[in-house]
């Protein structure tokens, strides 16, 4: 045998290939899975340390990054791409390039920042730390600023509270930049149950996965109430998807619609007393959704009467046990909020055009909030692009993963219901992103269906159009999560300006600030009324620039204290958000030092603090009779 096939055409050169293989400790395949794992990781640890985040500018940390760092995500990129030359038998491979590629994404903030990272994070410190030092919530309190939605939704942080008692932390500050890294480990497996639902091919599940962490860009990760809920609706998604299949669908399904082979096979049905028991089972997690957060559970209920409309996951049970815990709340714990936005719902009922319009300010001013704002646009369009492709292209899976595509696309309809303070297209994205996130995988990874030529002809494609889509969306990723960094990040000394302004105000006095993303901005909040001058509309604003003084004094309480805290954050954040003109904040600034209604207490390059000074009143003239 051995000697027919030397003398074959080529058989001696394909001997001799196969002996150097025998002879190779690792085949180039193999090496290839493994290796750029370590040359990832030492050029994104050498390039670390490297990473100059105290001076950034209008362009965040992406000017701040070294060659090494994004050459790191680069290979870890292709080392991904590799493992999946292997993912039905080695599943770690990519599961760790995934791990992987989190950490490297999101860890630089967490173990460089000597401070907390974004100013609503540094918000929901100081909410955690009032519930310990309070013990209770307030929930039908009235408190500046819609503070008091924190007591109404409350779970996310009775929880922080009870887990820094428990280890014995000073408190939340202490983890709260590791959110985002704890946050997407937990979503992986999540992510993983539903992907295999609907696919026995673990490249397509990787591949969803993988571009799931790159879409996922719209900053709700941090230490939130959203963040910890999105992962509740994402694990009831997922219990769903895998144990609420009505009976004598399964065999009809595959018969009829000749699924994609590498559809997994529908999951094995269950009965009613089945289903029943998940409803009491689920119930406690639906309940503590709706104890964090107030949007999630609208869309937790948006997405089960979508699932209402397949026969395979019709379950009307679970839909309006989940409509009424959600009603439930809003009428009870939340109903100051709940009734005050029932008021708010005509003047935007149907205004899709204003709804779907990102922030309460005008167009971001800046080159790097301006290539945010268009990479943003450019990410979206980008895998829309990839999902409807995958639907038109791949119907027989579009068919079996049917709940996915109607997950996609069920919150899009909120967008002519309310604006949710200028971040409900953010929220209808990030809730669509699951779905989305699978079809736009399906259209980079091609159908097992293939054969012969055209097999051939998908697994070049392949070869081309998954580095190149990766590649793309980890471009995408960077600026729309770090572009805008200036305004996440505050130096330790500003930190302490901020408290040392709020110390110096008594209790009852009126903090005013251009805006309230700033670090500890809500720096013992029910101690003060807040006013953010500049979060409010553009005509508003230009009359503000006109005599800042004048327009603050104005607004401030006959006999009430009133203080101005100002930093280089809010300088960012009013930029960012597009709230003046440019030039407006530095403008303020200067006419505000001018003005003879406040007075300077401190001024440093971390913040300006100034105290109003009340007018003096004019005696009144005394009557004619009497001498002075």
């Amino acid at each position: 045998m051995a000697q027919h096939e030397m003398s074959a055409p080529g058989g001696a050169h394909r001997t001799l290939t196969r002996e150097r293989s025998q002879r190779l400790p690792v085949s180039p395949a193999r090496l290839l899975t493994w290796l750029p794992l370590p040359v990832g990781a030492a050029l994104w640890a050498w390039s670390l340390p490297r990473i100059v985040f105290r001076d950034m500018d209008d362009f965040g940390l992406l000017d701040r990054f070294p060659i090494a760092f994004y050459a790191s995500l680069a290979v870890l990129t292709v080392g991904f791409i590799a493992s999946l030359r292997r993912a039905g038998t080695a599943p770690w491979w990519p599961l760790t390039y995934s791990l992987g590629m989190l950490f490297a994404l999101k860890a630089p903030t967490a173990l460089l920042y000597d401070t907390v990272r974004y100013a609503w994070a540094s918000k929901h410190d100081a909410v955690i730390a009032r519930l310990l030092t309070e013990g209770t919530v307030h929930p039908h309190h009235a408190l500046n600023g819609g503070m008091s939605a924190y007591d109404q939704w409350p779970g996310f942080f009775s929880l922080n509270a009870a887990l820094i008692r428990a280890f014995g932390v000073h408190g939340a500050a202490v983890y709260t930049n590791w959110a985002p890294v704890i946050y997407g480990a937990l979503m992986l497996p999540i992510l993983v149950v539903i992907y295999r639902t609907f696919t026995d091919d673990w490249r397509l599940v990787w591949t969803a996965v993988w571009i799931f962490q790159l879409a996922n860009w719209v900053g709700q990760d941090y230490l939130s109430p959203q963040g910890f809920a999105y992962v509740l609706f994402l694990a009831v998604f997922a219990v769903v998807l895998r144990h609420f299949v009505r009976p004598g669908t399964a065999g009809r399904l595959r018969d009829r619609d000749a699924l994609d082979p590498a559809a997994a096979p529908v999951p094995p049905a269950t009965t009613w007393r089945q289903r029943a028991l998940g409803v009491v089972l689920l119930a406690p997690l639906i309940a503590a959704i709706n104890s964090a957060h107030q949007l999630t559970p609208v869309m937790l209920c948006v997405t089960l009467f979508a699932f209402c409309l397949t026969r395979r996951y019709r379950n009307i049970g679970l839909f309006v046990v989940a409509v009424v815990i959600m009603g439930v709340w809003d009428l009870t714990m939340g109903r100051p909020l709940f009734v005050d936005t029932m008021k708010t719902l005509s003047g935007q009922l149907g205004d899709l055009l204003s709804n779907a319009k990102p922030g309460i300010g005008g167009a971001p001013t800046g080159e790097g909030a301006e290539l945010v704002g268009m990479v943003n646009i450019i990410m979206v369009v980008a895998l829309g692009v990839l999902a409807v492709a995958a639907v038109l292209l791949r119907r027989r899976l579009a068919r079996s993963a049917l709940p996915l595509l109607l997950a996609a696309i069920a919150p899009a309809p909120l967008l002519a219901v309310n604006n949710y303070g200028g971040e409900m297209v953010f929220r209808v994205y990030l809730f669509g992103l699951p779905g989305a996130a699978f079809f736009a995988a399906a259209a980079l990874v091609p159908s097992a269906a293939y054969a012969g030529t055209a097999r051939r002809i998908a697994q070049r494609a392949m070869v081309v159009a998954l580095p190149a889509g990766a590649l793309v969306l980890l471009a995408g990723f960077l600026p729309s999560y770090y572009g805008k960094e200036s305004m996440q990040y505050a130096p330790p000394q500003e930190v302490a300006f901020v408290k040392r302004a709020y110390d110096r105000a008594p209790t009852g006095a009126l903090v005013m600030a251009a805006t309230g993303s700033f670090p500890d901005a809500y720096y013992h909040y029910n101690h003060y009324d807040h006013w953010f001058f500049t979060e409010q509309d553009a005509a508003a604003n230009r009359k503000l620039l006109k005599d800042p003084g004048d327009y603050l004094a104005g607004g401030i309480p006959d006999g009430c204290p009133a203080f101005i805290i100002l930093t280089p954050t809010q300088r960012d954040a009013v930029q960012g958000e597009g709230y003046l003109p440019t030039g407006g904040y530095d403008r303020l600034v200067a006419e505000l030092k001018q003005s003879p209604h406040f007075k300077i207490v401190e001024n440093t390059r971390h913040g300006l603090l100034l105290e109003h000074l009340p007018l003096p009143t004019k005696p009144e003239p005394l009557p004619p009779d009497v001498e002075p």
